[in-house]
């Protein structure tokens, strides 16, 4: 693999040498435009990622600070029907799983618009959200879901510990890859629970990232991209163990992790987690020869999209996009996309509307807009949410409108 000037791991310390994927320079991914700020001159940073040949994290240097990505936040969890869905069945079965109830006391790391921490809420179970958004956690808050604006790391924990007691249960969900000092992090999370406490989990897995060339979840929010193997070297540091985990469909693929307090007895290691340990071993997780030619299945994957953007386009159709998401302005920038190619996007959530797309500058609109103009193709940016967001639009059939899925390879349905 080509070798790089030294940074060290976030986790194991050792001096990184080894690149997985580069995907040029990229502006924040939620750093959305407002039109007055069009000529206004953007931060564009290096979406360089590297993998350690110890402990093999796989990991973005810290080029934007959290201060800077976070605090004032685009992203609210709540507009996604099927994210909101999943959340709910999940409250259900975790509190019928380890008996909460009025007397328990759940704790959200990163808890964002209280699309979660609601549920319980509305059960008569106690909460609190830690989330650093302050925009976002005031719309939590008027839900009635009790949050602290604070980033999560040892110090933050004792504070909130000394003040509301330890959790029954933690929660962090798509938070873990976001926090680039990961082992004060974890240590936060340990504090923040009680010695019989459960802590889980949810990040996108790995190997379904480079399984299914997800290279568009790659932006600087995301400062690692997990496997089980590093997550459960990550938590035994920090005196954690897993027990048990469930593979999920969410985001590409993710898993969802249970741990406890290394001393806790009572609960033993799950079938499943030693089974997928062992997939990914034989996968070849702890192998540097398993992330190479990645780079080469990202770049045919960028050739497919502009070959069929470049075609459609001359053929006089029009295209347009459906999101603005974190993923779709990777994308967006990897590929050299802008008004050439979409004439605007839309979303669903009003903070995004009316502002532009990072370093592309693409129009964010309603999503009504589509059935003004009836486009000939749709090209789904938040792929992840492709079934959804199909059903939702499917009225572009109407005028014989297709979408288009980039990945895991070009798809127009």
């Amino acid at each position: 693999m080509q070798q790089l000037s030294e940074q060290r791991c976030r986790h194991c310390k050792t001096s990184l040498k080894h690149l997985f994927v580069d995907l040029g320079m990229a502006p924040p991914c939620q750093s959305l435009v407002l039109p007055e700020h069009l000529n206004a001159t953007e931060a564009f940073y290096p979406l360089r990622v590297q993998v350690c040949h110890k402990c093999f994290l796989v990991q973005l240097a810290e080029y934007v600070a959290p201060d800077d990505i976070f605090s004032e936040y685009a992203y609210f969890s709540s507009y996604s029907d099927s994210w909101v869905n999943h959340s709910r069945n999940f409250c259900r079965d975790v509190s019928d799983r380890i008996g909460l109830g009025e007397d328990s006391l759940v704790m959200e790391v990163a808890s964002n618009d209280g699309y979660l921490l609601q549920h319980f809420v509305e059960a008569g179970i106690p909460v609190l959200g830690i989330e650093p958004a302050a925009n976002v956690a005031k719309v939590a808050i008027e839900k009635g879901v009790s949050t602290e604006i604070e980033f999560l790391g040892s110090a933050t924990a004792a504070d909130i510990v000394d003040r509301h007691g330890q959790a029954d249960l933690v929660i962090g969900n798509n938070v873990l890859a976001h926090v680039p000092d990961v082992n004060d992090f974890v240590s936060g999370l340990k504090m923040l629970l009680k010695p019989d406490g459960i802590l889980t989990m949810e990040f996108p897995h790995l190997l379904q990232l480079m399984d299914n060339v997800q290279f568009d979840t790659i932006y600087h929010e995301h400062f690692s991209y997990l496997s089980l193997y590093v997550v459960k070297q990550i938590f035994e540091a920090q005196g954690l163990v897993l027990f048990d985990v469930v593979e999920l469909p969410t985001h590409g693929g993710s898993v969802r992790i249970y741990a406890k307090h290394v001393n806790e007895k009572g609960l033993c290691e799950s079938s499943e987690l030693t089974k997928l340990l062992q997939d990914e071993l034989d996968w070849g997780v702890n192998q540097l020869e398993t992330y190479q030619g990645f780079s080469d299945r990202v770049a045919k994957t960028k050739r497919e999209l502009l070959e069929f953007l470049c075609r459609e386009k001359s053929a006089g159709k029009s295209i347009v996009g459906y999101g603005a998401p974190g993923k779709g302005n990777t994308l967006l920038n990897y590929c050299g996309i802008r008004t050439d190619f979409l004439d605007y996007t839309v979303d669903q959530n009003p903070y995004k509307q009316g502002h532009f797309t990072p370093g592309t500058h693409i129009q964010i609109l309603k999503p009504e807009m589509i059935a003004k103009t009836k486009p000939d193709y749709v090209l789904i940016l938040p792929w992840n949410l492709r079934a959804e967001i199909s059903e939702q639009m499917g009225n572009i059939r109407e005028w014989g409108g297709q979408f288009v899925c980039p990945i895991p390879q070009l798809d127009v349905f």
